[in-house]
């Protein structure tokens, strides 16, 4: 058949159905990481400038879980991963994490203290970014295998997830770690 080919393919209220209650619970996720900001408002009005620089740290978490997912989805799907696989991918890529944690971490901190001279600012940057990379590669590595083992869609599924976990993790480790430097450094 060519690709250009439309009857085989699910029509748009299909795709609807199948991806509207995935996105329904990322609706209730989203408002639980705006809980976790909210129960650090008081850090967040000492230190106004957390609130640009938490947002990297859950996008990167995110953008780090969806490279994850994207591999573990695709290895799924053509059969190269399975739950005998679990263990040997998630150290791999808690090792990948790790790398990337620490390097991009430093990165980000450095560039925080140069651009605003606030050193606790840019310890904890760096910190929860490398917290997030580490809760990205679990997850992700993780949640598509347990979308299968559920008979749901990973490829559908699991990014619902993914980025619950590293939006309320990346905002908590962010802003928690923050909050116990201002009280004992600041």
């Amino acid at each position: 058949t060519s690709i250009a080919s439309t009857s085989s393919r699910p029509t748009a209220a299909r795709t609807i159905r199948r991806r509207l209650p995935w996105l329904g619970l990322n609706l209730v996720t989203t408002s639980l990481s705006a809980s976790v900001i909210g129960l650090f408002e008081g850090t967040i009005h000492t230190m106004a400038l957390a609130a640009a620089l938490m947002t990297i740290v859950a996008a990167q978490g995110g953008n780090a879980g969806v490279q994850t997912l994207t591999v573990m989805v695709r290895g799924l799907a053509l059969g190269q991963v399975s739950a005998a696989h679990a263990r040997a991918i998630l150290l791999k890529e808690l090792a990948v994490a790790c790398g990337n944690g620490i390097v991009l971490g430093l990165a980000a901190g450095l560039s925080a203290y140069l651009l605003h001279g606030q050193g606790l600012l840019a310890v904890v940057l760096g910190a929860a970014l490398f917290v997030n990379y580490l809760v990205a590669a679990l997850v992700a590595s993780l949640i598509p295998l347990a979308m299968r083992w559920m008979r749901a869609d990973p490829a559908v599924a699991s990014s619902v997830f993914v980025t619950a976990c590293t939006d309320l993790c990346g905002f908590f480790a962010f802003l928690g770690l923050l909050t116990i430097g201002i009280r004992y450094f600041a």
